[in-house]
């Protein structure tokens, strides 16, 4: 195992070499994250805007991807077919999506076509494609989407979970709004909300490939160069409900969905994150040989598949996890899974369970570090969420020295992972108890 652990330490020495700098514009100083890679003649940029995801949607659910869905509509001057031809003609790829925290701009091309990418990039935050005609067809194509996947069971659950979870927050909407939110939408809103949300002091730069700093510094200046300075806030944090209630939706399904979440006691940032990775994994988020696959799948045959993971971001920390079964087992797969994280906190991991996620954790680590995206979207992910760039070096040699004995003490002081809230969609009709 030490022998893994120092080949890893070396070829992290080698690849992961992203530094921390930062570049003025307009008079903010922007943090910008590089990382030099000659083996390939690559380049990649990604723009991210803090606190510009669906949380920032406000009284209209939906907005923030339905903005990025504007912005991948082209310039006003080209147009939606102009522009994307324009990139296609030399393989460039340019586009913008929002998740929950963030809303982010990905360029990439060969180095050669790079700078015709940052001036396409420049000319779309200059003048988005922000007409009545593009939004019309933004608004037809999403309202599209939204009407099939109120027959996606396993999406519905997923949403009935947060609302139950996050109940009175931002995170209880659905991220894509709903049919009714979508058709509410007025052009106006998505300029407000891009004209707030696109500005200087919300903005983070990952870049790098063949190129040096100096020529990613001078590449960044050019593309943000339309941008305002804008103002930011702190990102907002909100805690999952440990009510431990259950939420039945009826649908026309021949199948039990059932999805279940609890509060996660733990900040992203907390020194002790590197515990909940190696619990999870051994819980619920490796797949076959997790507790929850072995118990509801292998031994009881309830379901395909079992998960459960936890969740650490920086607006939000909890435990979550599904699975679909027959519609006559789904009160026996819900008990089994309220048994199974009952054992395991009473109980803790065994010295094996340990031993093999650290295999697995550690063994794992080049196939997470192949390309220059993985290891651009990691000294991102170190940066963002306060680790600081190397922290993920450093949390292989703490698994690496964690003990059965330091785990289970930290799985003990997690009871609140036990205040389950579960989500099922259902046909009570074709269950036993609907028969009777």
């Amino acid at each position: 195992m030490k022998k893994i652990l120092l080949f890893l330490a070396v070829l992290q020495g080698v690849l992961m070499s992203a530094v921390l700098d930062k570049i003025e514009i307009n008079g903010v100083d922007v943090p910008l994250i590089f990382e030099e890679e000659r083996l390939l003649p690559i380049a990649s940029m990604q723009v991210v805007f803090r606190y510009s995801g669906s949380l920032a949607d406000g009284e209209h659910p939906g907005l923030a991807k339905f903005s990025a869905r504007m912005m991948n509509e082209g310039t006003e001057t080209l147009g939606s077919t102009g522009f994307a031809k324009a990139l296609e003609e030399r393989a460039i790829s340019l586009s913008a999506h929002a998740g929950t925290e963030t809303f982010v701009f990905e360029l990439t091309s060969l180095k050669e076509e790079f700078e015709k990418g940052v001036d396409l990039f420049e000319d779309l935050l200059r003048a988005p494609n922000l007409t009545d005609e593009s939004f019309k067809k933004v608004q037809t194509t999403t309202i599209g989407s939204l009407m099939r996947k109120e027959s996606d069971y396993d999406y519905q659950a997923s949403l009935l979970l947060k609302k139950a979870l996050f109940e009175g927050t931002p995170l209880a909407h659905p991220a894509d709004g709903t049919v009714q939110d979508i058709e509410a939408l007025r052009l106006e809103k998505v300029r407000e909300f891009l004209k707030k949300h696109l500005v200087l002091r919300r903005a983070i730069v990952v870049i790098g490939g063949a190129m040096t700093i100096e020529e990613a510094k001078a590449y960044v200046k050019e593309a943000l160069k339309p941008l305002k300075r804008g103002e930011t806030e702190p990102l907002p944090f909100y805690e999952a409900s440990g009510a431990g209630k259950t939420v039945v939706e009826e649908k026309l399904t021949e199948q039990a969905y059932i999805y279940f979440g609890a509060p996660f006691k733990m900040r992203v940032d907390d020194p002790q994150s590197y515990k909940a990775k190696v619990a999870a994994f051994i819980l619920g988020s490796s797949g076959f040989g997790s507790r929850l696959m072995e118990e509801v799948r292998v031994k009881r045959g309830l379901a395909y598949s079992a998960y459960g993971r936890i969740v650490l971001n920086k607006s939000r920390s909890y435990f979550s996890g599904y699975l679909q079964t027959k519609l006559e087992s789904q009160d026996e797969a819900k008990r089994v899974v309220v048994d199974v994280i009952d054992d395991f906190v009473e109980k803790g991991v065994t010295q094996k369970e340990l031993e093999d996620a650290k295999m697995f954790l550690l063994g794992s680590e080049p196939l997470r570090n192949e390309t220059l995206s993985q290891r651009l979207g990691r000294a991102f992910d170190e940066y963002y969420k306060g680790l600081g760039l190397g922290y993920s070096k450093k949390q292989l040699e703490l698994i690496e020295a964690l003990t059965v004995e330091e785990l289970n003490d930290f799985i003990a002081k997690h009871p609140e992972i036990l205040k389950l809230t579960f989500a099922i969609i259902t046909n009570e009709k074709e269950t036993p108890a609907g028969k009777k």
